[in-house]
């Protein structure tokens, strides 16, 4: 269907650090990642803490990331321990260091703290003889340097690269995966189920199997203007990379035209219906602060709630103008979460953003704007003066200092874990 010799072909190598948090936390107390049962948590006092990360040997006794702390087995092998932020961000820069002594910078990109990609094809010549070559010598040097250990995916493009190392490196003997084009159909194409591919979610998933496409070689297969159609442009791409298909160059990054600002958090216990309401007003609280500071408001609000045992609800609001206050978009959301949401059930995570801004110093007076809505800017706009003043956890509302505020346990922390 598409001819891959019109697409362009890169050495990229996609580059994961194998069981980071844990692996680094076991290295820092003397013990081996490959034979210790380690689990780094949000937080060790904390019985509905989130499993971080786990060793090898911890997960295969069904515990991952995502786990909660009270699903660990109270054993005397296993080492239950709180984030070292600061030693994370430590080791991870030393090892984007040590890729950098085969890349320019233009030609690597971090993509979290343990995972990077490089674009090799300029320089690997230099080092070695193959980009297999070079991977094997990125791994091993890597490993010498700090003792832990990664899975690298080459592949012709980024998209390549990452599905290589997800599917296969992970699974290999030495860690390393290499895939091309002629590879896609014997190699992606059986994958399934569709959340098997970066880039699928499980909403995303269940759309495209009311198409009956349940393998990637369906959708790969599907015609592509239905699935224009039917998803717009993320058609297309779906399309695209269900071929492996990825024209983006690492040293021309994508350049966002849309910004927009969110925050989403695992709550640290399972949450009833009616505390969800302390949550989502911290959330909005503190995001439209941030927009605020840019002197942006957003035209576009969207919120995500999820349920404890699976499933939850997404809902995006638009307004032609634009949203000025908490308390507007916290009763817009939780009108909307009290008709939908099943309040009998337990929730796990929350999560919300705004899009579509628009400078809040240049709008359209109003004659029949709200003298409620203009009070509360007036009010928001001191309390802004405050934050900036003595910190943004200066103010905050009294239902934060309830059971189900969040503020006062997260004061501190760094990318929200304990440093």
């Amino acid at each position: 269907m598409y001819d891959y010799y019109q697409c362009s072909a890169r050495d990229v190598l996609c580059v994961d650090l194998k069981s980071f948090f844990a692996s680094v936390s076991c290295i820092d107390k003397g013990l081996n990642p490959l034979t210790t049962k380690l689990a780094v948590v949000g937080d060790t006092k904390r019985q509905g803490s989130v499993v971080l990360a786990a060793t090898p040997p911890l997960k295969a006794l069904g515990i991952k990331t995502g786990s909660r702390l009270f699903e660990i087995p109270h054993r005397r092998d296993i080492y239950i321990i709180n984030p070292s932020m600061l030693k994370y961000i430590e080791v991870s820069s030393r090892i984007s260091g040590i890729a950098l002594r085969y890349v320019a910078p233009e030609d690597f990109h971090q993509y979290s703290i343990d995972e990077f990609f490089m674009d090799i094809t300029d320089s690997y010549h230099l080092f070695a003889q193959s980009p297999y070559q070079l991977a094997r010598m990125l791994q091993q040097e890597i490993y010498r340097e700090t003792q832990i250990f990664s899975t690298i995916g080459i592949g012709s493009n980024p998209l390549l690269a990452k599905l290589s190392m997800d599917l296969e490196a992970k699974r290999s003997h030495d860690g390393v995966a290499e895939w091309r084009y002629h590879d896609v159909p014997q190699k992606l194409w059986d994958v399934e189920p569709l959340t098997e591919m970066w880039g699928i979610n499980r909403r995303t998933e269940m759309k495209l199997n009311k198409k009956g496409i349940f393998r990637i070689g369906d959708l790969a297969n599907y015609p592509v203007e239905y699935l224009k159609r039917d998803f717009g442009i993320i058609g297309v791409d779906l399309h695209l990379h269900a071929n492996g298909i990825d024209e983006s160059l690492i040293r021309k990054p994508h350049i966002i035209k849309g910004k927009s600002y969110g925050k989403s958090q695992i709550l640290m216990r399972d949450y009833r219906f009616h505390e969800l309401k302390t949550v989502i007003s911290e959330q909005i609280d503190e995001v439209l602060y941030r927009v605020r500071e840019k002197n942006l408001y957003p035209t576009t609000i969207a919120f995500t709630v999820s349920y404890a045992d699976g499933g939850g609800l997404h809902k995006q609001f638009t307004k032609k103008d634009y949203f000025t206050s908490t308390m507007q978009i916290v009763k817009l959301i939780w009108q909307h979460l009290e008709e939908h949401a099943e309040t009998d059930r337990l929730f796990r995570t929350v999560g919300v953003s705004f899009s579509n801004l628009r400078d809040s110093r240049i709008r359209q007076m109003n004659l029949f704007e709200s003298t409620e809505e203009v009070k509360k800017e007036v009010v928001e706009d001191y309390l802004d003066q405050l934050r900036r003043k003595y910190g943004k956890d200066v103010v905050m509302r009294a239902s934060s200092l309830s059971d189900s505020g969040t503020i006062k346990s997260r004061k501190g922390l760094l990318a929200g874990h304990k440093g």
